[in-house]
């Protein structure tokens, strides 16, 4: 399959295994955070942690949107489709995401509220099609790659008239997060020498927009694809820059990733979207810039100012670790709830929820590995 099979070549998998050994300086360690969950996966599924050398070690970063988003969102949504009597339609990996008291969107569904699981922005839009006399509310998440979707629900809701159609709005920026680390990594307490830039995210704000943090920080970037050969590649590229003191944004991705991305989703997005001031973390805390909010030009499709939603005390479940490990302070294996109460079908945290979270990759890929390396150490 073209861009499929040639990118997991076994026979060019090991040739990169052992370029990585050759550049890599056995006297000092690197790390190397995949900011991506998507690559955290895939780093798991294709035990490519396994054939990079001691000195090398992948740091898992905050890129999954079900991850950071805070507890008190949650619990506005909640609050919102329990008090209101609205329809929320939102992605699958919301609903088990806990809130706070353990609450859930599947629990207010199991409760009676009207929680749907949605595929798109536009099986929303139908939703609110087939229930004119409903409000419906789409909880809208994610990273750049998904804004410019719901950026085309609004606009495709205003030219039909749907008056009965609003918009959760949060949507978050990469940029910021990756600063926000860097800036943390000052202290000492996050060691970072060089970012996997994300895939999907570049294809739309293109590789450009990572260009400070090799010029202002030092820190070298390579957009990396999906696949093991694309990060392999790219951990090469990274060693190469770091072994010789340099810092720049390289694209190995470049067969979807441009240097100015995708201009029209940019665009479509800037119309209807403008930057908050400061948006709340899980894990990162109060970002400046780094997430957008609706225009008052879209103010009718604006579910924060349409229903009025109250700011909520959010409460962190106690020994959960996931927001040091959306930092990379912490490894999923080092929280004592990970594996024992923490589990994919019972959930602490939204790490374990998300199909990009760390916590999720080790339960499925490297749990058992984790445990025989610590045996071994011992």
């Amino acid at each position: 399959m073209k861009y499929i099979d040639e990118f997991r070549d076994s026979d060019l998998a090991r040739g990169l295994a052992e370029a990585i050994r050759r550049e890599a300086d056995a006297g000092r360690q690197y790390r190397l955070m995949e900011f991506c969950g998507g690559h955290t996966h895939a780093i798991f599924r294709y035990g490519i942690q396994d054939l990079m050398p001691d000195s090398l070690r992948f740091v898992h970063g905050p890129g999954c949107p079900v991850c950071v988003l805070p507890v008190g969102r949650i619990d506005m949504a909640i609050a919102l489709v329990r008090q209101k009597g609205v329809i929320l339609c939102s992605y699958g990996d919301m609903l088990r995401v806990p809130a706070s008291g353990r609450d859930s969107l599947l629990r207010a569904r199991a409760d009676g509220s009207d929680v749907r699981m949605v595929y798109s922005t536009l099986d929303a839009l139908q939703v609110a099609r087939e229930n004119p006399g409903r409000e419906v509310v789409f909880f809208a998440i994610g990273f750049e790659t998904t804004t410019a979707p719901t950026a085309v629900a609004m606009v495709q809701a205003r030219a039909e008239g749907l008056k009965n159609f609003s918009v959760f709005c949060n949507h978050v920026l990469t940029p910021p997060a990756m600063q926000a680390i860097l800036d943390a990594d000052e202290n000492e307490e996050v060691l970072i020498d060089g970012f996997l830039g994300p895939s999907h995210v570049s294809t739309v704000i293109g590789s450009r927009a990572y260009e400070r943090f090799a010029t202002q920080y030092g820190k070298p970037v390579v957009i990396a694809g999906f696949e093991p050969l694309d990060i392999m590649q790219s951990a090469l590229m990274l060693l190469r820059q770091i072994n010789e003191g340099h810092a720049m944004v390289e694209n190995e991705y470049s067969r979807a990733v441009t240097t100015e991305g995708n201009r029209r989703a940019r665009a479509l997005v800037d119309q209807v979207m403008v930057l908050r001031e400061s948006f709340e973390w899980r894990g990162l805390g109060s970002i400046p810039h780094s997430a957008l909010r609706i225009r008052e030009e879209y103010a009718d499709l604006d579910a924060e100012q349409r229903f009025a939603l109250p700011t909520v005390s959010e409460q962190e479940v106690k020994g959960c670790e996931c927001p040091a490990i959306l930092q990379g302070r912490r490894r999923p294996t080092d929280c004592r709830l990970f594996g024992s109460v923490c589990t994919p079908e019972n959930p602490m945290g939204s790490c374990m929820v998300s199909s990009e979270g760390a916590c999720a990759a080790y339960w499925s890929y490297g749990r058992s590995r984790q445990a025989d390396a610590r045996e071994v150490r011992a």
